[in-house]
């Protein structure tokens, strides 16, 4: 079948990826082969495909399709996240659209809502997936809210709170006013953020003497229920045992005396509001303070807060500093940089509030998960290495995990209250369970259905999605089903060090919680996605790409090279869409080698040439070189480097000398035994490149020959290692140097390619003759001719100590050349004696890096040599 002369990557790639799904390349059920395994980090339902993913699937898709060639049972299994954060965002936004309020609703009503967005929009990502080529199980699609991983949620928290390791408790939380949920302390981002510290004046019970606080939170007045000294600053000795009066409220408070204020910071005296700090909580429940919330669930004040009952914290926080300033309670401003936690979802400021939660006790469960990515046995590598002082700082550090959300979509906590408030419940299963559960504890057989009311939160996200591994195997509700037993643990994980702890650390301690051994084995961290400014690729910014639109103009292969050629590993990802065109480019170049082959006429009769049989020996061990440092890269989890390594094999050896050296002569046919073994080793490179670029290589594939669906690429064989003739590819080395000085000469005077010239060589090296018929042929050459001495009237180059001579005799002007050698001899002359001034100085050499004293004396090296050379070429002419 004759290849057309331009590559459609657009109708290629279509014709592909539905030619695989049609024959069920991507799916895997146990079998008998060693199983490679992938889960996709299930990128949130609501999502659509963005730079971070095109990378970090492009890497898994990479990966799995090199498992495939290398004969295991490849599963890949995808899947997307319910996000119930996110997904409630878009729905309630929906909602409002058309004029309903979600307080309206009932929890089924709106989860009918959530549902029907969740079909409509939810699968948007996957599609645009397939888009890139990902070679997923599409028929192991998993989503965290189906039934049975639902199931397995409620399974585990129900286990869980009956090994005593999940708790309701009154803490204080991070909230986020604008999705009304709490967050877990890892969902909360710390921002430097400039904002103003004032100074507040606070009157003295019963005197005129006033004391100084220093705030950047005035609004929060309304909520001081003390006000704090440091019993050994002697500045306030006078205000023991005394109170002082609140702004505007007029509230009554003692001062109190704690060691826990800085004596540096601020005044020194400390407001306390035990419902909207922390350390303040922990001085309340010192002190026995009064705990005063002024805040509504929305972070507007509440009727504490009088006058500014409704409005925004913010809006009151400008508000009520003019109205402090007026009353002369106000003394002074000053700009101040702090610390701001905003939610990692809604972006929203994070307000401290107490709340009624549910934790799981983090401090036995951590141990195992430690041990696995820490011990001396490495159970589980991270790739960087760089990653595990992270994990080791998180995991040493880990507090009880808040698992309660103020949500409706998500898993509904499983918790049953039976009494007048929450503190009588109990844990179960489904509400039948819970009913004989109650009955039980109460004592009360005539205890209905209806007397008990289930927990309105529901999980958090990650409380599903840290079961991820062996959930989508079904191993939590049958823990000895067939495929979790074969496909558990998983191979590699390939995800952004951005959610090392909300997810791959909870991944690790789960699955040794319930399966007793590390859910993978490895754990590749990618960098992130950068503009070539260094910025992190986001919409606000207008510097992040439309994928699709990238795929579009640039093929899907040559979008995942580009990013991939950009991405050392581990490292963050500078992101240019030139190298998306390289990546075009390179394919182009592929599809055009094949093209010459392919337009080449074969001559059985005719027999094999001494250079095209030596050139494919040296190429094959060339590309098991290449092979060997493949192996080694991806290994290492180097992909850039594999791929690169690919690259240079292909663009250089093969395109470069290859087919050069084994082309036939013009409208002269190839012979049979090197057209065979050029096309074995064109298929070798495309078996090698298949995992980077699936659609040109599968599409030059079959237009090689009419393959059958058992011999497609994708199911094809991975090179098989063979020996690596280490001297051949120096010899090769050796030669390629003298035919490019062959080509510079012809170059520099003009001697066109069809005019054969002489050529002498003076063989110090003692070179073998292997490649003299490539040298013949790429240069064109009469013969090589071995001499003893220099040869009059030619002009000369060398390599290594090897001279070689081009007679030039009648076919330059004499005189003008060498008046053109004598230049360039004396300005080379007057180069070695500057390099030769710069190491002669002793003060140089000891101060200047080695690196730099390496160069200089390299230079000094390559202008002797070109020295030598040119007085020879000098000496032939005269």
């Amino acid at each position: 079948m004759q290849i057309p002369s331009k590559y459609e990557a657009s109708q290629v790639e279509s014709k592909w990826y539905n030619y695989w799904m049609e024959h069920n390349y991507f799916h895997s059920e146990p079998d008998e082969r060693e199983p490679y395994t992938i889960v996709i980090p299930p990128p949130n339902v609501t999502g659509v495909l963005h730079m971070g993913h095109m990378l970090n699937n492009t890497i898994q898709d990479v990966l799995i399709r090199r498992a495939r060639l290398q004969g295991k049972n490849a599963c890949w299994v995808p899947g997307t996240d319910h996000a119930s954060i996110a997904t409630e965002a878009k729905v309630v936004a929906k909602l409002k659209e058309q004029g309903i309020d979600k307080n309206d609703l009932s929890r089924d009503e709106f989860l009918k809502h959530a549902w029907d967005w969740t079909h409509e929009y939810g699968g948007v990502i996957l599609e645009q997936l397939k888009k890139l080529g990902c070679s997923c199980d599409w028929e192991r699609t998993k989503f965290t809210m189906d039934d049975n991983m639902s199931e397995a949620v409620i399974k585990v928290f129900v286990d869980l709170f009956n090994k005593g390791l999940i708790y309701r408790g009154y803490r204080m939380v991070n909230w986020d006013p604008e999705a009304k949920t709490t967050l877990s302390d890892e969902e909360v981002i710390y921002e430097e953020k400039q904002g103003n510290l004032y100074y507040l004046n606070y009157k003295i019970e019963g005197s005129d003497d006033v004391l100084t606080i220093a705030t950047t939170r005035p609004e929060t007045i309304f909520g001081d229920t003390a006000i704090c000294i440091n019993p050994t600053d002697e500045r306030f000795l006078h205000l023991k045992g005394k109170k002082a009066v609140v702004p505007i409220c007029g509230r009554v408070i003692p001062i109190i005396e704690d060691e826990y204020v800085d004596l540096e910071f601020g005044t020194g005296c400390l407001k306390v509001t035990p419902a909207h700090d922390e350390n303040d909580k922990v001085l309340g429940d010192k002190h026995d303070l009064e705990v005063v919330d002024i805040f509504n669930d929305d972070a507007t004040l509440n009727s504490y807060g009088l006058h500014y009952e409704g409005q925004d914290r913010f809006v009151v926080r400008k508000a009520i500093a003019k109205e402090l300033e007026e009353a002369g309670v106000l003394v002074k401003t000053e700009t101040h940089i702090n610390k701001v936690g905003t939610s990692e979802r809604t972006k929203a400021v994070i307000e401290p509030r107490l709340s009624d939660q549910w934790f799981l006790k983090m401090e036995e469960l951590v141990k195992p998960a430690i041990e696995a990515v820490l011990g001396d046995n490495n159970d589980i590598q991270l790739f960087p290495k760089k990653f595990e002082n992270t994990y080791r700082h998180w995991m040493e550090n880990i507090r009880d995990w808040n698992i309660s959300r103020q949500l409706l979509w998500g898993q509904q906590i499983p918790a049953y209250y039976y009494g007048d408030g929450k503190a009588d419940f109990v844990v179960a299963e489904t509400a039948e369970e819970a009913l004989i559960l109650a009955q039980e504890k109460t004592g009360n057989s005539d205890l209905k259905a209806e007397d008990l009311t289930q927990e309105t939160d529901a999980l958090d996200t990650w409380f599903s999605s840290w079961l991820w591994p062996m959930s989508v195997f079904d191993g939590i509700r049958n823990p000895e089903n067939e495929d979790i037993k074969y496909y558990y643990p998983t191979n590699d994980l390939v995800t952004g060090p951005d959610i090392l702890f909300f997810w791959v650390a909870r991944m690790i301690i789960a699955g040794y919680e319930y399966k007793g051994e590390k859910p993978f084995n490895n754990v590749y961290l990618t960098g992130l996605v950068r503009d070539k400014q260094r910025r992190k690729m986001s919409k606000s910014l207008g510097n992040s790409p439309d994928a699709l639109k990238l795929i579009e103009e640039y093929s899907a292969d040559g979008v995942r090279v580009g990013l991939l050629l950009s991405s050392a590993a581990g490292n963050d990802l500078l992101f240019d869409e030139a190298l998306c065109q390289q990546g075009k480019g390179f394919g182009n170049k592929i599809w055009n080698a094949y093209r010459l082959i392919d337009g080449w006429e074969i001559d059985e009769t005719i027999p094999q040439p001494e250079s095209s049989k030596i050139a494919l020996e040296w190429y094959e061990s060339k590309f098991q070189k290449a092979l060997v440092d493949i192996e080694d890269h991806f290994s290492k989890y180097r992909l850039s480097d594999a791929l690169m390594t690919i690259y240079k094999l292909i663009m250089d050896d093969f395109s470069g000398w290859l087919l050069e050296i084994v082309k036939p002569a013009y409208q002269k046919p190839v012979d049979a035994k090197t057209y065979k073994a050029l096309i074995a080793a064109f298929e070798d490179n495309l078996k090698v490149l298949h995992p980077f670029m699936p659609f040109l290589t599968e599409d030059i594939w079959h237009y090689i020959a009419e393959r059958t669906p058992e011999e497609a690429l994708i199911v094809a064989k991975w090179p098989a290692a063979k020996s690596i003739n280490d001297a051949l590819i120096a010899e090769f080395d050796f030669a390629s140097e003298v035919v490019s000085g062959i080509r510079n000469i012809r170059k520099e005077k003009n001697i066109a390619f069809k005019d054969a010239i002489g050529f002498s060589v003076i063989n110090k090296e003692n070179t073998k003759s292997t490649f003299d018929s490539i040298i013949q042929k790429l240069g064109n050459l009469e013969a090589i001719e071995y001499v003893n001495e220099a040869v009059d009237g030619a002009l000369t180059f060398r390599v290594k100590s090897n001279e070689y001579f081009v007679p030039m005799a009648g076919s330059i002007d004499v005189e003008a050349e060498i008046k053109k050698l004598t230049e360039e001899l004396n300005y080379t002359e007057g180069f070695l004696k500057s390099v030769q001034k710069k190491l002669s100085n002793e003060r140089f050499v000891s101060n200047a890096p080695d690196q730099v004293v390496a160069s200089e004396k390299k230079k000094e090296a390559d202008a002797l040599a070109k020295i030598e050379t040119l007085k020879a070429s000098l000496a032939s002419l005269n």
